[in-house]
């Protein structure tokens, strides 16, 4: 068990936002140590767990805030204490309906009340929102004239939902007083090109998660794919027709005794999110984006780098949140950037203290191809070694309503038979990025 010397959240700026001491050896100065710390990592951003003069410092980044632990113990369990500041990140949301800044000041009051039964004199204790909701009697608030986040999938129906982001609390949730359960399928890729564009690593870790509104908790069957094969529960036959997992793991709620027949399973579902499946995959599938870059000198003291993009997903979806990054020598002075012709919402940047090139888009449509040359002039005075100083490129994005292993939900169902009673369910699919890598 983990003794936790304090716990504290900062926004991005470095303000205070949430504090608890549990020990009286630390003092106020660790936030603003911390906060130095990460805001001026010499190698971009810092670790999730890093030492500092005998305390240790443990934190996560969620909504736009730091969530961090600091303990003097030195055999202390980082990756304990890494999943407690997710599952208070957790807490909070599923009694808030999101974790951000205006949401915390907003509810510091339940906040607190929330911290006291999770963490007893620096020993965390409850962490289940089911568990919680018996002792914690505070209402979240929802900050004044803010409008909550709408949700972005479709329900079986067809139709649109309606807000997803609000509180445990609420069982009636659209504007008709219907229940409601969401569910999410999210996808992370982790991917490596070597210097040709072809594909040396790949695995995407999947997960479906939950959200219940459904008064009473009434079991739940959920079915996937007819043509799933997963590996570690048996032999995988005609792959090359279905969907294959290399691995999975339920969560303990859920019930496989007609799993391996008939691919449904069945759930009483606790109360806030929860993971109903975790899955992995090494099997071959089309990557999102395809990048490929080429690297020359073009004057002395001056090189060229060229990097294409092609989407190669489907043209009705579109990726948000896109970011290229990519390192140059430590000898660049200044970039030079050349897009295509009638480049719009494209963004690029040069961070000389973080040595890397920044290319930025609004959004990209399924099928697009974009170009973009970044003219890099070193200090003549330096020893540059090209190939080893520049690169790899790193992308960062999120897909909505598309996954790349196939994986669905065929039908939702709840087991609750009751006159008029027509709860809405939402399923939503997400791709996203954790370790998007092309080498130069």
């Amino acid at each position: 068990m983990v003794l936790l010397a304090q716990f504290f959240v900062l926004s991005f700026r470095g303000d205070v936002i949430v504090k608890r001491d549990y020990l009286s050896g630390l003092g106020p100065e660790t936030t603003e140590t911390f906060f130095r710390k990460v805001k001026f990592w010499e190698e971009g951003d810092a670790p999730p767990v890093f030492q500092v003069e005998g305390t240790h410092y443990m934190h996560v980044k969620q909504g736009g805030v730091f969530l961090v632990a600091t303990t003097q113990e030195p055999g202390a369990s980082a990756a304990m204490v890494i999943e407690l500041l997710n599952r208070i990140a957790k807490i909070v949301k599923d009694y808030c309906g999101e974790l951000n800044e205006d949401i915390l000041r907003t509810n510091f009051i339940l906040v607190y009340e929330l911290l006291d039964e999770i963490i007893d004199l620096g020993y965390p204790q409850n962490m289940s929102t089911e568990h919680l909701k018996r002792y914690v009697l505070n209402k979240p608030i929802r900050p004044p004239g803010r409008q909550m986040p709408k949700w972005e999938g479709l329900s079986f129906d067809g139709t649109r939902s309606g807000h997803v982001n609000k509180s445990v609390m609420d069982i009636t949730r659209d504007s008709k007083g219907r229940e409601e359960i969401f569910v999410d399928i999210i996808e992370s890729i982790s991917i490596t090109f070597n210097s040709s564009g072809n594909i040396s690593t790949s695995e995407i870790n999947g997960t479906i998660q939950m959200r219940s509104f459904l008064r009473d908790n009434p079991d739940i069957r959920i079915a996937l794919n007819d043509d799933l094969q997963i590996a570690n529960r048996g032999a995988v036959y005609g792959s090359e027709l279905g969907v294959v997992l290399d691995d999975c793991n339920f969560a303990e709620v859920v019930r496989l005794d007609s799993f391996d027949a008939d691919k449904t399973i069945t759930m009483t579902p606790p109360d806030g999110e929860f993971g109903v499946m975790n899955y992995r995959t090494t099997r071959d599938y089309v990557p999102p984006f395809r990048v490929t870059t080429a690297l020359e000198e073009i004057a002395p003291s001056k090189v060229e780098l060229l990097i294409k993009l092609k989407a190669e997903f489907p043209q009705k979806n579109v990726a948000t949140g896109f970011v290229l990054t990519c390192p140059v020598p430590k000898s660049a002075i200044k970039v030079n950037f050349e897009m295509e012709k009638g480049a719009a919402h494209q963004r690029t940047d040069h961070s000389p203290a973080h040595h890397v090139v920044k290319w930025g888009f609004g959004k990209i449509k399924g099928g697009e191809e974009h170009t973009l040359a970044a003219r890099i002039s070193l200090d003549p005075k330096a020893s540059v070694n090209l190939k080893r100083e520049t690169g790899p490129v790193n992308l960062q994005f999120t897909i909505p309503s598309y996954n790349v292993s196939r994986l669905q939900v065929k039908y939702l169902q709840i087991m609750k038979e009751a006159k008029g009673y027509n709860p809405n369910r939402w399923v939503r699919y997400i791709t996203k990025s954790e370790s998007y890598v092309s080498r130069v």
